[in-house]
């Protein structure tokens, strides 16, 4: 089986985010024309939301976004050189922000992040149902 991988540099400012999140999504709904659509939409949410906490938390240092498809999984991981450990919070009901990780734990499979020596990898994975992951592996690759 082929996998598929998008792996694209992040300029830390809104619209770089907002012109990889696009990158991002376009190359999942490619990749997976077959599968649900509400997982295309919550992975589309989940990308959205890791890479602003990206943009928003590592101030200095290069960002990168990628995504991969391998039959059993679509796994979404942001690597910044940020050391902060992300944490999840219910901000009050008037808040304007600080759901987002909270809508990535909601939203997907299995998320967390793993340390690295300059900064982290935040991700999330989205498993694919047994009838769905026959579709997946025959997917054409798009991109790498």
């Amino acid at each position: 089986m082929e996998a598929h991988h998008i792996r694209i540099p992040v300029s830390g400012t809104p619209a770089g985010a907002t012109s990889a999140r696009q990158e991002i999504a376009e190359g999942i709904r490619a990749w997976a024309t077959s599968l649900e659509p509400e997982l295309l939409d919550a992975a589309e949410l989940v990308t959205s939301e890791l890479i602003t906490n990206a943009v928003r938390h590592a101030h200095d240092g290069p960002i990168t976004a990628g995504v991969d498809l391998d039959g059993q999984a679509l796994r979404i991981a942001v690597i910044d050189t940020s050391a902060d450990i992300p944490e999840i919070a219910l901000p009050d009901d008037d808040a304007e922000d600080g759901r987002g990780l909270f809508l990535v734990a909601a939203l997907s499979d299995r998320y967390g992040f793993d340390p690295l020596p300059s900064g982290k990898c935040c991700w999330a994975e989205f498993e694919f149902s047994a009838s769905l992951r026959t579709v997946a592996t025959h997917l054409p690759l798009q991109r790498s």
